[in-house]
């Protein structure tokens, strides 16, 4: 018991160094104006009318997004959770594939699809021989609100329709047969058992949209800056590091507050009542109206995903036809710029730097899941909680810690392609906490007994018991955490050197440049990049152990 106790220690030591060190870098720099009273940078910053409206603003764009997001993810949730039909499992990965992308790269969808020369108002002004674009939403609300729902819907799919598919339908029917319609079993019966994983989930993308920043960066512009982009501002623009580094304090605070509650809602949510396998409450037979019903699902959901339809055909799209172009034109070098990157050397740096990533966050999420998955003592919610904390801060907090943090010796990371590893590992391993922990929570207890009483020793019980079981949901973790990586690019951009150049840091210089080949080829690269992920969650559908590690 001791020596489990024990290795908690090595994750602790990495959270403290690589996390909670940044972090207090952060907090120090934002004292530094004012070292003797200690808190002038905060109040400036809550006393100025503009930075409370960035407060308030982020509340409340994120509440909004987060309704629209919950809104659509509920019916897709139902939609996975109890129907069957042929192609189920690459449509789930592919529905998934917006919440892993670079936020860049969803906004380069949205661009493709709804922009000035995208394809709707390319198509609406050739049918309706119209001279200026009919749709005009770049710029505005409406176009952060959709792309944070078609960013985190997915995170209401996984979570909700992996506890749906495995509610016991004999709650449902026996509702049925005391008389109670289909809308009153929902309500009174259903919803309450899905609360706590609607919850859980609603808060999770409350907190993505809440640190958004390159969604409200590129497609919103500077009169709707959230606390990221105000904090970036002041880093980047006004290089007022002690107000940015108060102003991400702040920030950090309210997502601490989300996560705490997050974390609680999902542990009930991870309490299951009377759970079964999803292949007895999964519809394989239905009517007419039903299959009907759901065909437009399907082709709803389909239409949902038209971004990413969207991005491939600007991609392919060239001189009025389709080509290869904009792709063969990633490998050539015309204008012969110092900073190219053949995008060979650019693929194979996020690989090898997401495969780093995934060792790393396999190994540290593991063993948090396994000291979590105990039964715990009052704490457990707080200490879940901070091991979350990373998914929760915004990248470029992160990147704008690591920059401050280790910047002399011996801990002078800035030249060495380690930094973007740890930091992308750090973003990385609450996706293996929360793939690894259910299974950790179902698993028997009597077979761990058993090999105990047999004699088995703590390692031979995790090799022949734990790891059998475990080994869906480590895969499914470690894919996880190879797709985050390969789709970082917050804490890239800061932290980056040209010769560690990433995917997705290379699609933010592509689009950079003036040109429309340049942004052709930032389509092709994303395009790539699209098809990367969408083949790992693929892999996740097919190895996932009754649907159970989502997040």
């Amino acid at each position: 018991m001791t020596a489990r106790r024990l290795i908690i220690i090595g994750p602790l030591v990495y959270l403290t160094v690589f996390f909670l060190y940044p972090l207090g870098a952060i907090l120090a720099k934002s004292l530094d104006a004012d070292p003797f009273i200690g808190f002038g940078p905060f109040s400036r910053l809550l006393g100025d009318s503009y930075y409370l409206g960035r407060i308030w603003f982020t509340i409340w764009q994120a509440t909004v997004s987060t309704m629209l997001t919950v809104a659509i993810g509920l019916p897709v949730a139902y939609l996975f959770a109890k129907h069957e039909f042929p192609g189920k499992t690459v449509l789930k990965a592919v529905s998934t594939v917006p919440f892993i992308m670079p936020t860049i790269v969803v906004a380069m969808g949205f661009i493709a699809l709804a922009g000035p020369q995208g394809l709707l108002n390319s198509a609406l002004m050739d049918i309706f021989s119209l001279d200026n674009p009919p749709i005009r939403i770049t710029n505005t609300l409406t176009i952060i609100f959709l792309a944070h729902a078609f960013y985190n819907y997915s995170i209401i799919v996984r979570i909700v329709s992996t506890f749906w598919a495995n509610l016991n339908p004999r709650l449902e029917e026996s509702a049925a047969m005391l008389g109670a319609r289909r809308f009153d079993t929902f309500i009174y019966v259903t919803l309450p058992l899905l609360l706590p994983a609607i919850v859980s989930s609603a808060v999770l993308a409350f907190a993505f949209a809440f640190t958004s920043f390159g969604v409200v960066l590129v497609l919103g512009g500077s009169q709707f800056a959230t606390l990221e982009v105000a904090t970036y501002e002041l880093t980047a623009k006004l290089f007022r590091l002690e107000l940015a580094g108060a102003l991400a304090i702040i920030q950090m605070l309210f997502t601490y507050a989300f996560l705490l509650v997050y974390t609680r809602f999902q542990a009930g949510a991870a309490v299951r009542v009377d759970l079964v396998p999803r292949e007895a409450t999964s519809s394989h037979k239905r009517g007419t109206g039903q299959t009907l019903f759901l065909i437009a699902f399907v082709f709803g959901l389909l239409a949902m995903l038209s971004p990413l339809w969207a991005l491939f055909e600007r991609a392919l799209s060239s001189g009025g036809g389709y080509s290869f172009t904009h792709f063969t034109g990633l490998f050539s070098n015309e204008s012969g710029s110092y900073f190219y990157r053949s995008p060979v050397t650019v693929i194979w740096n996020s690989v090898r730097f997401a495969a780093a990533t995934m060792a790393i966050s396999l190994v540290v999420g593991t063993i948090v899941a396994y000291f979590l998955a105990r039964p715990r003592r009052h704490g457990a919610g707080v200490l879940d909680a901070l091991f979350m904390m990373p998914l929760g801060v915004s990248a470029v907090i992160m990147g704008f810690g690591f920059l401050i943090a280790f910047n002399r010796d011996p801990l002078d990371l800035r030249a060495s392609w380690f930094i973007l590893v740890i930091a992308h590992s750090l973003i990385a391993y609450p996706f293996v906490i929360r793939s690894v922990l259910p299974a950790l929570r179902g698993m028997p207890v009597q077979l761990r007994e058993a090999a105990a009483v047999l004699g088995a020793s703590p390692t031979k019980t995790f090799l022949h018991i734990d790891l059998p079981i475990l080994s869906r949901a480590l895969l499914v973790g470690s894919t996880f955490a190879f797709a985050v990586s390969m789709g970082e690019f917050g804490a890239s951009l800061l932290l980056v050197r040209p010769e560690f150049t990433t995917m997705p840091v290379a699609i933010f210089r592509l689009l950079s440049q003036p040109g429309a080949a340049n942004i052709g080829q930032a389509l092709a690269m994303s395009s790539i990049l699209m098809v990367i992920v969408a083949a790992g969650f693929i892999a996740i559908e097919r190895f996932r152990y009754k649907d159970m590690g989502g997040f």
